[in-house]
């Protein structure tokens, strides 16, 4: 590993969990590094807890001074509360501009071809584990259907269907397939934390391969994906860990809030990802189709199963272990979610997972400081928790702007000095103006005309954003690590097929 960066003894974060032949026929040990392997060889870095006691003291100091102001110095204190967050609008709508123009710009995707891909002699693969999580999924016989579809060498490639020990609709699906020798069944043990990463350790602890990647249930992807991945990180070299797939939708047309939705992916696989490569920040994985080097997986402990966005979080550990992550160009078809309910339980899932990954990666800022430099720290503060709490302080401003446009309320108007009041305008106007534009433009680059209203609309969607931020902060506070099941099977096309996927930027 020669040329990955290195670090000073004391900001290195190397786990080194154990090779899977110490753990035959230990299943109670396997499970026990499944649920607490990170937290206990390196608890900083595991959202097991959520504060430490720096930060609840801080968190608490920052309200009692903000009710205190409130009630001693009220106009002060809003005004200040307002410019701080009108300021954080203003870096964020640039920093995400910079990322969405620098992504746009192209070069920073790695691009396998078909003939490239089938040309690597077997003898030159590596054994390639997929992992496959799933809970109360019915239709497995669909899932295995897609995955078979895989170009790869059947004694080379090891599918693990993880499956809850205790979910008997699964269970009872999985003992009615007829399955090869490279697809295994492994019944997770029921054990808290019921995660998703829980269940990913499981399966890859007890595994043995040179590259692994998770698919959703629910996935459809590019038969050579991981014939491409094997090329791409071969061509990559050593400093990287991991290459990102694309992720689009196989039912983009469903709704208004599948297009949405579409439009969403579009914009972050097609333009935001590749903008973070290119500006060298840390790179906020999808919780599918990430292909990464096994032994770097080990090394730096696998997935976090207390942090409910638990590949947000690894791609924040593999750069503060020195790393870097690629964008492959391959697909993965997905199915968008229709329905409103479903896509905002989903949503604040992953907000909340975002706040934890935050939370958690700013315990010893000085520490991440060194390891991510500043680029770093910036996507971290901006991206990571600023996508968030900035969806969910949405209403709040709105309810301003309502209030201020109704009854001219000088109470509200003394919130806004002049200096805060254009700032304000700037984001308000330009800022959605620029949103809306990036919407437009991602809808033309797929080359989706379907997806022009949708894009102009796309205000609407935000207010299921703050609902869903809104819900995310509460429920950090009450539930942090609980994992709200997202449903599947609810689009109204036939089984997907890896040639029908949408949504993805070309």
């Amino acid at each position: 590993m020669s040329n990955v960066r290195v670090l000073p003894r004391r900001d290195r974060h190397v786990i080194d969990l154990p090779d899977p032949e110490e753990l035959v026929d230990q299943g109670e040990r396997a499970l026990d590094l499944a649920c607490y392997g990170l937290s206990e060889a390196a608890p900083e870095y595991s959202a097991r807890g959520v504060l430490v006691a720096w930060q609840r003291v801080a968190l608490i100091a920052a309200v009692a001074l903000v009710i205190l102001g409130l009630v001693f110095v009220p106009r002060a204190t809003g005004i200040a509360v307002v410019a701080i967050v009108t300021a954080v609008y203003g870096i964020a709508l640039v920093y995400r501009l910079a990322l969405f123009h620098l992504g746009a710009k192209g070069g920073h995707v790695v691009t396998v071809s078909d003939e490239e891909a089938r040309a690597v002699p077997h003898a030159e693969l590596p054994r390639y584990t997929v992992l496959v999580p799933v809970f109360h999924e019915p239709l497995l016989g669909e899932l295995v259907a897609r995955l078979e579809r895989l170009e790869y060498p059947r004694h080379l490639l090891d599918i693990r269907l993880l499956l809850e020990a205790d979910d008997e609709e699964t269970n009872a699906a999985a003992s009615g397939l007829a399955l090869g020798r490279h697809v295994t069944v492994v019944r997770v043990p029921a054990h808290e934390p019921r995660t998703k990463p829980k269940a990913c350790n499981y399966g890859f602890l007890i595994s043995e391969s040179g590259m692994c990647t998770i698919y959703d249930a629910e996935d459809s992807p590019d038969p050579l994906q991981l014939l491409r991945a094997v090329v791409a990180m071969r061509r990559l070299g050593p400093r990287y860990a991991c290459v990102q797939a694309r992720l689009g939708f196989y039912n983009a047309d469903q709704n208004l809030l599948t297009r949405w939705f579409a439009l969403d992916y579009g914009s972050w696989f097609g333009n935001l990802l590749s903008g973070l490569v290119a500006l060298g920040a840390p790179i906020p994985l999808g919780g599918t189709s990430n292909h990464f080097r096994s032994d770097v997986l080990r090394r730096v402990g696998a997935w976090d199963p207390w942090n409910v966005t638990e590949d947000a979080d690894l791609g924040l550990r593999l750069a503060r272990a020195g790393y870097q992550v690629g964008v492959l160009d391959s697909d993965t078809g997905e199915e968008a979610n229709p329905d409103a309910i479903n896509w905002v339980r989903q949503r604040s899932r992953w907000y909340k997972g975002y706040l934890q990954t935050f939370l958690v990666h700013m315990r010893r800022p000085g520490l991440v400081n060194r390891q991510l430099g500043a680029r770093g720290m910036v996507g971290l503060v901006i991206f990571i928790a600023g996508t968030p709490l900035l969806s969910a302080l949405n209403g709040f401003f709105w309810a301003l702007t309502v209030v201020w446009f109704t009854s001219h309320d000088p109470a509200v108007a003394a919130l806004f000095p002049p200096a805060i009041y254009y700032l304000g305008m700037v984001s308000l106007i330009l800022g959605n103006l620029a949103v809306l534009y990036m919407g437009l433009f991602t809808a033309r680059q797929m080359e989706r005309l379907g997806l022009l209203i949708p894009a102009l609309l796309m205000p609407l969607y935000w207010i299921l954003m703050w609902l869903a931020a809104v819900k995310a902060v509460l429920q950090l506070i009450t539930a942090p690590s609980y994992w709200e099941k997202t449903a599947h099977g609810l689009h109204k096309a036939e089984a997907p097929q890896a040639a029908q996927t949408a949504g993805v930027a070309a």
